[in-house]
């Protein structure tokens, strides 16, 4: 067992001794050592029984020469992998981990929004040739269930670890999710996908006052008061929108409702629950899938959708197959991305992340499907997003 000091290029190397002195001087004592009782002898031994690597020494000068009477070491025993002092600061080594955890958030949101929005061009595509809302909601899960049940069957993805508890949990959730599902995109099948998403701007309203008169939960007064640029906002935009059709307003009113509720159920049943966001929506597609099949069946029937098929190839040709493809892949993809990414940030960067979303998939929608929108319609969306925005700040 061997330990040694340096200083400069001069090591002092000991075996079982690391220092000995007999001179008549107080004893000098070391930080990393307990204190030492004074001895009325002359000699004072400092022994240690394991070896000691020194990683660093402060005022270790020439024995007898020293001006402060305190040396500074810092030090681990050779059987420990980490220093004794556990406030030493690896600011060089958590550099790069911080900014490659920004990079990945920043990928995640980049992927959330632009995934969305080509998922709503291609879903508004689809609708506009083939009006059966239900059924497209179920190809958009069905695609999804169909990606996750291949990447666990070929070891792409971890399966999850789930019991009986974890999907009587998650069945309200999954019908709070089926019924905010389609109700968007029975919406969409009926006004713009710009009209869709301000009104869906409102969503907070609903989980402020749902939360307030049926759970008895009181928030502070600016979030109250966050809620009027929403309603207002969302109010101006529908009184003002050009192709207005109640049974699209209603949808996304009723999908908002759904979905504060979809949210208030997973926080109730998720508790303690250890499934990674990825999986776990995956496993809400697939009981949705489930709970919405023979709901779509009889809403609709094989017969409607076969005719409506065979109108939409005559009309469209083989590209219409790759739409119907594209927005059930692009659904799953862009709901997945934006659950992983709850594992990465806080609450307020999702709803802030959330609204810009928002944003984009109105302003995409507007240019590519060349929507009229009036001033004061822009007017009172601009003002519903906001709102929006303010209420996820008042909210934290």
């Amino acid at each position: 067992m061997i330990s040694s000091f340096t200083q400069s290029a001069k090591p002092i190397n000991g075996s079982d001794v690391i220092l000995r002195r007999r001179s008549p001087a107080p004893i000098r004592r070391f930080s990393c050592l307990p204190p030492l009782p004074a001895q009325k002898s002359q000699s004072s031994v400092v022994c240690m029984k394991s070896a000691l690597h020194i990683s660093s020494v402060s005022n270790f000068g020439p024995l007898g020469t020293q001006k402060s009477d305190l040396i500074t070491c810092k030090s681990y025993e050779a059987d420990r992998s980490q220093p004794i002092e556990s406030n030493i600061e690896l600011t060089v080594a958590e550099a790069p981990s911080e900014a490659a955890k920004k990079a990945k958030i920043g990928l995640y949101f980049a992927l959330w929004w632009g995934l969305n929005v080509v998922f709503n061009i291609y879903n508004k595509k689809v609708l506009i040739a083939y009006p059966y809302p239900w059924l497209t909601s179920t190809l958009s899960l069905a695609v999804g269930s169909l990606i996750m049940l291949f990447s666990w069957m070929t070891r792409i993805a971890e399966a999850p670890k789930t019991d009986f508890e974890f999907w009587k949990s998650l069945f309200p959730v999954a019908v709070a999710h089926t019924i905010g599902h389609v109700a968007a995109t029975v919406s969409m099948s009926k006004v713009a996908v710009s009209f869709t998403h301000i009104i869906k701007s409102g969503e907070p309203a609903f989980s402020v006052l749902v939360s307030r008169f049926l759970l008895g939960e009181t928030f502070p007064g600016p979030v109250y008061l966050s809620l009027l640029p929403i309603i207002g906002g969302c109010a101006l935009a529908a009184v003002t929108e050009l192709n207005f059709n109640m049974i699209g307003f209603m949808g996304a009113m009723i999908s908002n409702l759904a979905f504060v509720f979809r949210n208030i159920f997973s926080k109730k049943g998720m508790k303690g629950k250890s499934v990674s966001g990825m999986n776990y929506y995956a496993c809400l597609s697939i009981l949705s899938l489930l709970i919405l099949t023979p709901f779509a069946i009889a809403v609709e029937g094989p017969q409607m959708w076969a005719a409506g098929w065979k109108t939409a190839l005559s009309e469209i040709g083989p590209n219409f197959v790759w739409w119907v493809a594209a927005q059930s892949v692009f659904y799953h993809l862009y709901n997945q991305v934006s659950y992983m990414s709850l594992d990465e940030i806080s609450p307020l960067t999702f709803s802030i992340g959330n609204t810009m979303k928002r944003i984009s998939v109105i302003v995409s929608a507007i240019i590519i499907f060349r929507t009229p929108v009036k001033p004061v319609n822009a007017l009172g969306a601009a003002i519903a997003v906001l709102g929006t925005f303010l209420y996820s700040q008042a909210k934290q």
